[in-house]
């Protein structure tokens, strides 16, 4: 692997100057006079979109940044997810890293050949056959056209697309299309493949078949930049992360650590103490207003360890005037993957809880070993009684896992694994009669 990184952002921006489009007149007079000052109005359109040597103003509410003072590294061999909410930039980033969209501002040095999948049918000509578009792109990558043979059978037969190969694109669905284009740009061997969001369109069975492809090509050491909304495909594939926000780099580290930070600055973070919570459903005869983990002991954890034992708390306050028998509760983990982690209710263990009017109380759930992996886990609660809701709150609060000794030697799986079993292998000898 070089020392040398197979691509280099330097302080990269990329402005578009909003508002120039073409007018639509009401009139043959009004039409005559813009014509007659179209002249005029071209100059300053071009003037003012010629930003070369010439000062930028910043905060122009003409103007629209995509990206800001982006500055990054990938090594060879790399997988670098982009991930962020829509109009964060991702895509104009592929975009400039791909040489489809020149940057304003900043340079970018990339090592090696890039086979970019970007929007669906991009790099694809709608009049050619899908076996004239496989050769076509493979001389843009500069191959020659015996490479390209030889592997146009396992391009196609990944597309799935044998029977429409001959068949020109502008006939295809937009499946079919992206289908191809991912084959292509995975099987031609680019030193370098960039991926957004068109995984999107394929079915379920193709993402996974994408997905492993993008583990092979990877493990061959191949580097790979991926945009994508589905974290749990990020948090699999990647072993480095970008959360990008306003057209800048807001956290690069760690897949765990930026995921986190990404899901908890969108929103799913917890920044309001339960006996405060507003967007609550519910009678509210007893309602929960706080929530802690501790020892077997009584004593408060900041996290729970994988394969310790623990005690989650739940307190509650009855404001009712009644009394509150065979009361269920619920609480439901979810990874920050939004995976569903655990449900935790009496209804299934079948332990009556009772609950006297106007007592205020804590609800434990005791669980003798944490089979969860290290990370962080969002629970909603419920509480019902006699068929009617008195409480439930969704993304209630977040319970820290810490990765243990589960298995007594110091080994355990990666984080995209939620659950921990207890299991054990043998293998003995058939013996014949």
């Amino acid at each position: 692997m070089s020392a040398e990184p197979i691509i280099q952002v330097e302080n990269l921006s990329k402005m578009y100057r909003l508002g120039l489009k073409n007018e639509i007149h009401d009139s043959i007079a009004e039409a005559a006079v813009s014509w007659l000052k179209t002249p005029v109005k071209n100059y300053r359109n071009l003037k003012s979109l010629n930003t070369f040597g010439v000062p930028v103003d910043e905060d122009d509410p003409g103007v629209l940044w995509a990206l800001r003072d982006v500055s990054f590294e990938v090594a060879e061999g790399e997988v670098l997810g982009i991930i962020g909410r829509n109009g964060a930039g991702k895509s104009t980033l592929l975009k400039v890293l791909s040489r489809i969209t020149e940057p304003t501002r900043g340079r970018v040095i990339i090592n090696g050949r890039v086979a970019s999948l970007l929007e669906v049918g991009t790099g694809f000509h709608p009049d050619l056959t899908g076996r004239e578009n496989v050769f076509m792109n493979g001389s843009i990558l500069g191959m020659r056209k015996g490479e390209i043979a030889a592997k146009f059978d396992e391009i196609v037969d990944f597309a799935g697309l044998d029977r429409f190969i001959d068949t020109p694109i502008k006939r295809y669905s937009s499946g079919m299309v992206m289908r191809l284009a991912f084959s292509v740009a995975a099987h031609l061997e680019p030193e370098i493949l960039i991926i957004d969001e068109v995984l999107a369109v394929g079915d379920a069975a193709f993402q996974k078949k994408c997905l492993d492809k993008m583990h092979k090509v990877a493990s061959g050491g191949r580097t790979v930049l991926f945009v994508s909304h589905q974290l749990n495909s990020v948090s699999a594939l990647c072993g480095r992360v970008m959360h990008m926000d306003s057209g800048r780099i807001i956290k690069n580290g760690d897949t765990r650590q930026v995921i986190d930070h990404y899901l908890t600055s969108a929103g799913f973070g917890v920044t309001t103490a339960l006996h405060d919570r507003k967007d609550r459903c519910g009678a509210g005869h007893v309602r929960f207003v706080n929530s802690w983990i501790e020892d077997m002991q009584g004593n408060r954890l900041a996290s729970a360890v994988s394969g310790e034992p623990v005690r989650i708390a739940l307190e509650y306050q009855s404001h009712a005037e009644e009394s509150f028998s065979d009361v269920k509760v619920y609480l439901r983990l979810y990874s920050m993957l939004n995976k569903p982690a655990g449900l935790f209710s009496n209804v299934y263990t079948e332990e009556r809880i009772d609950i006297s009017a106007g007592e205020n109380g804590v609800l434990y759930c005791t669980v003798p070993r944490m089979m969860l992996n290290g990370g962080r886990y969002f629970f909603h609660l419920k509480l019902e009684a006699q068929g009617r809701q008195l409480d439930h709150i969704e993304n209630a609060g977040y319970m820290e896992v810490e990765a243990g000794n589960v298995y007594a030697n110091g080994k355990m799986p990666n984080d995209q694994w939620v659950y921990l079993h207890d299991y054990g292998w043998s293998g003995e000898p058939l013996h014949k009669g």
